[in-house]
């Protein structure tokens, strides 16, 4: 009887392991490209039909796929929108991390005012993005907990601020009592803004606000034929409010 030596089938093992992991990884780079590719058009279509337009057969269609064939990637147009919306809540994030970054970190106001500037930019030079996340909300659609991890990076930054000024006695804001009824709005908000007081975390939420309905109006073109210096505008009027807020300026 002839047996095969143990090295003879340990090295007929390792060949049957490598060409399994070889062709799994073909298959998940194949994977990868057609899903960027799938969530590209669907970018596209953001600009073209809006969010509450977007169609997985349409999708389907451009790329040349039959449309059942979609559905292994996105099952729904609504796992297609999370992960647009994912994706652009990530993009975001992502630029105001770098920005920000790039500050002094004992420049607390320099650090706030790029942290505006990186939300303003992006959301100038992606509105259809921009639009899907801070825009009308998707008929239909309901958001699911898979988008908060993402949602939260551009606060987060937000929150490193405003403790790290606390903390270097860079904020001067007058000690003016939160109401006893906002005492349970806030409390979601003290592990994004450690050691900061109640009512300071709340006139940082006041000015992200400020900052945010700057952005909505100049993308949704609200400031047209009205403000036409923006950015120098934008830069003031942030400045403004790191003065709610207490920043040092």
């Amino acid at each position: 009887m002839f047996v095969k030596s143990s090295a003879l089938v340990s090295s007929h093992r390792s060949a049957n392991l490598l060409c399994m992991t070889a062709s799994r990884t073909a298959r998940e780079r194949v994977r990868a490209e057609l899903t960027k590719e799938i969530t590209d058009i669907a970018r596209r279509q953001l600009a073209t039909d809006g969010a509450g337009g977007l169609s997985l057969r349409a999708v389907a269609r451009e790329m040349g796929m039959v449309s059942s064939a979609i559905y292994r990637y996105f099952p729904s147009r609504d796992d297609l929108l999370t992960a647009l919306i994912i994706d652009s809540y990530n993009a975001l994030g992502a630029a105001v991390e770098h920005t920000e970054a790039t500050t002094p970190r004992e420049d607390h106001l320099g650090r706030w005012l790029a942290a505006c500037h990186a939300v303003r930019d992006w959301g100038v030079a992606h509105p259809h993005e921009y639009a899907l996340i801070y825009g009308s909300p998707v008929p239909g659609y309901q958001a699911p907990q898979d988008t908060i991890e993402a949602r939260l990076r551009d606060v987060a930054v937000l929150g490193r601020i405003m403790s790290d000024a606390w903390r270097a006695g860079a904020v001067r804001a007058a000690e003016d009592p939160l109401p006893a009824e906002l005492e349970a709005d806030v409390a979601g908000l003290r592990e994004l803004m450690p050691g900061v007081p109640d009512h300071v975390i709340w006139r940082a939420l006041t000015a992200w606000t400020a900052l945010y309905g700057w952005v909505n109006f100049e993308v949704f073109g609200q400031f047209n034929n009205t403000i036409e210096n923006r950015r120098d505008a934008f830069t003031h009027s942030m400045r403004l409010a790191a003065g709610t807020i207490g920043l040092a300026q």
